[in-house]
Formats: structure tokens, C-alpha cells, sequence
């Protein structure tokens, strides 16, 4: 099994997020990784358990998750129902514990990459809740009296959006990296990864338009990784040349398929509006894929 993670054929990562995976798998730290959205957060954790060899277990968090959830969860109500129908089940409670994602992955063999995506749509009080359960790599379960203890540690990713703040006590636990957005370099690379055969040109075309987009002042979302990736699916579908988009670009006008990567009317009029008032001018359609700053790989 390879232990080390590196940027794989289908996942450009830069070489400072190599090392924080790296670096929290050797000092068995979960490994808390924010960024913007759609910047290949989720994404890391599918590589990084394919690049390994282990399974990937993911606990998707939403706004009514609780960290108990994680742990275990006592079904009283099943429990109620089969003693009022007299199964033989109700004499051992072991039979009314659902097994949580952290249950899953402390006692899967081999080990295993654990996934908890999106912590800061929780509760401020989630992530203390699981501060010693992360910390020991164990949990006591108090229906059936057992320890619950992991046979081997796994390998924990954390996301983050950015929502909200996370408790300082859980930080300190956690080996904490940034996905800055990629730069124009990386982006390419991303792009060939997914797309080989695009034509230089157009990608060339679309990523002016790309990173000029995300420069209109004032957006209320600026477009993403993904959303790129879904752009460009659709432009090599629809048998869109990059002279199409190099005579969009000289009439100041929307590209097309704005749908995939401008999400909202108001984004939509500043992005009109921006064109109208400027066009696409030379420092944004037209830019080199190199001349952006620095950035991780999706």
C-alpha cells in the first residue's frame, strides 16, 4: 500500500497540499482543509483514499447533524415496537445501535479514510463534541457498556466552507491547510486532466473569459473549479470553436452557457453591466494561463 499522496492523473495538486496531507497522516492529525467552494475539497478525500488504497467512508454534515451521529445512534422507538410484538430481538440492545460513520471507520480492517464534509454547517458545539473521540480514537457506548476503540487509526479529512468559526480547542487537534484558488498554470493542468484532447486555443479562449468573470467587482459568487469543468463540457458538446468565443469577446457580449458558470441574476446583470461598460479588455480575456497567482490543484 502506498502511503504517500501525490497528484494523481485525474487530480492536480500543487505541492504544498501534498505535504499537508503528508504531514497529517504521519502526525495522525485530522487534517482540516478549507477553501472555496467547488476548489476540490470533497474531491482530495476520493484521491487521497484511491492514492492509499483504503476505503473512503463519508459523513456529509447538514445543520441538524449531531456528533452522536457519527458515533452511534440507540433506535428506542424499533426497540418499543418489537417487545409490543413480542421478537426475541428486544433481549439483546446491541440489535437497536446504528453504527455511525466513526463507528464504520475505527473498526474497519486495514483502516480506512473518514470524510467529514462540510463541519461548519453544524452546530458551533459539533466540533468540540468530537474532540476526544478524534483525539483517542475511541468512544464509550453506554447502552451496551463497551468501549468502542479503533483498530487502526484512519486517516480523517475535515472541510470547511468558511461559514462559521471552529472552536480553538478542536483546531489545535487538526493539521489545518488552505486550497487558495488555482492560478492560471494550474487551472490548465486541471483542465487537461479532465479534458487531454481540448484544443489549446480554446482552452486558451475559455480561460480568459474564466478568470475575467471571476474579476467583475462585486459578485456575488464568483465561479468555480467545477463550474469551469461543467462549462467546458458543455462549449466541447455544443462544438463551440474558440473563434466563436474570440468574436463574443470582441462584441463585448455574455459568452455562451453562462448558465454553468454564473449563478444568479444579479451576478448576471453586474457581469452585462461590466461588459458593457468596459468589455473584456486585456487583462482578463486574453491572459496567459501562468500570469495568475498561486493555487492548489482540483
Amino acid at each position: 500500500m502506498n502511503t504517500r499522496f501525490e497528484s494523481t492523473d485525474r487530480y492536480i495538486a500543487t505541492e504544498d497540499l501534498a505535504v499537508a496531507v503528508n504531514a497529517a497522516v504521519t502526525l495522525e492529525r485530522p487534517l482540516l482543509i478549507k477553501g472555496e467552494p467547488g476548489t476540490g475539497k470533497t474531491v482530495l478525500a476520493q484521491e487521497v483514499a484511491a492514492s492509499v488504497g483504503l476505503p473512503l467512508l463519508t459523513w456529509n454534515v447538514k445543520s441538524t447533524t449531531k456528533a452522536n451521529q457519527g458515533l452511534y445512534e440507540y433506535d428506542a422507538v424499533a426497540r418499543l415496537r418489537d417487545s409490543q410484538l413480542g421478537s426475541d430481538k428486544v433481549h439483546d440492545i446491541g440489535n437497536y445501535i446504528l453504527k455511525g460513520k466513526l463507528w464504520e471507520a475505527f473498526e474497519t480492517e486495514g483502516g480506512a479514510v473518514l470524510l467529514i464534509d462540510e463541519i461548519d454547517k453544524a452546530d458551533i458545539e459539533f466540533p468540540n463534541d468530537l474532540l476526544q473521540e478524534l483525539d483517542r480514537m475511541e468512544f464509550y457506548v453506554y447502552e451496551t457498556q463497551t468501549t468502542v476503540k479503533a483498530t487502526k487509526r484512519p486517516i480523517v479529512i475535515i472541510t470547511s466552507n468558511n461559514e462559521k468559526e471552529l472552536p480553538d480547542a478542536f483546531l489545535r487537534r487538526c493539521f489545518f491547510h488552505y486550497i487558495q484558488f488555482p492560478d492560471g498554470a494550474t487551472m490548465a493542468s486541471i483542465v487537461k486532466a479532465h479534458f487531454p484532447e481540448l484544443h489549446k486555443d480554446l482552452l486558451n479562449e475559455a480561460l480568459g473569459m474564466f478568470f475575467g468573470i471571476r474579476d467583475v467587482p462585486g459578485l456575488k459568487k464568483r465561479p468555480s473549479t467545477s463550474e469551469l469543468l461543467d462549462w467546458l463540457r458543455l462549449l466541447v458538446i455544443e462544438h463551440v470553436t474558440p473563434e466563436m468565443l474570440a468574436e463574443r469577446a470582441s462584441k463585448s457580449e455574455v459568452p455562451p452557457f453562462m448558465g454553468s458558470i454564473v449563478k444568479n441574476e444579479q451576478d448576471m446583470d453586474r457581469l452585462a453591466q461590466w461588459l458593457g461598460s468596459r468589455g473584456w479588455g486585456q487583462d482578463s480575456h486574453g491572459r496567459g494561463p501562468s500570469s495568475h497567482g498561486r493555487g492548489q490543484g482540483r
